[in-house]
C-alpha cells in the first residue's frame, strides 16, 4: 500500500485564517455544513486529546456522504499509530503532534499494507478489487 496521506509536521501546518479553510469542531455535525462545501478547499478536524475518535467519524461522513473532495486535515494529539486508520475514514493530511518524527510513519503504512474491507476512499472489498 503506498500511503496517500500527507504528513506534516506541526511547524509546516498553515493556519492562517483562510476563507477557504474550515475549522469543524469535534462535537459539530458534518452534515449542517453541506450547504458551504462547494466553497471549501480544507476541513481541519481536530483530536482534542488521543482517546477521542469523533474526528473519525466526522470525516468518514465528509467523504462518504457528503461526497467532500478536498483535503481533510488531522490536527491536534495526532500520532504515528493513529495515521492508518485516519487514511482509511476519508483524511487525506495529518499535522503530526509537537515532538513526533514524521520519519517513522511509513513503518505504519508498511505494517498494515492491505485491508479485506472496503473504506472510505477505497470502498470496495479487497476481493473485488482483486477481481475474484
Amino acid at each position: 500500500m503506498n500511503k496517500t496521506l500527507n504528513i506534516l509536521s506541526a511547524e509546516e501546518h498553515i493556519d492562517d485564517g483562510d476563507p477557504k479553510v474550515l475549522q469543524l469542531a469535534n462535537d459539530a455535525d458534518p452534515l449542517a455544513i453541506e450547504v458551504c462545501l462547494a466553497d471549501i478547499e480544507r476541513i481541519d478536524l481536530n483530536f482534542p486529546k488521543f482517546t477521542d475518535g469523533r474526528a473519525y467519524s466526522q470525516a468518514f461522513l465528509l467523504r462518504r456522504r457528503l461526497g467532500f473532495t478536498g483535503d481533510i486535515r488531522a490536527t491536534g494529539d495526532v500520532l504515528i499509530d493513529q495515521l492508518v486508520q485516519m487514511e482509511r475514514t476519508g483524511f487525506s493530511s495529518a499535522v503530526l503532534k509537537e515532538g513526533v518524527d514524521a520519519s517513522d510513519a511509513q513503518r505504519q503504512f508498511d505494517r498494515f499494507s492491505a485491508f479485506y474491507q472496503g473504506d472510505a476512499v477505497k470502498t470496495a472489498p479487497h476481493f473485488v478489487a482483486a477481481g475474484n
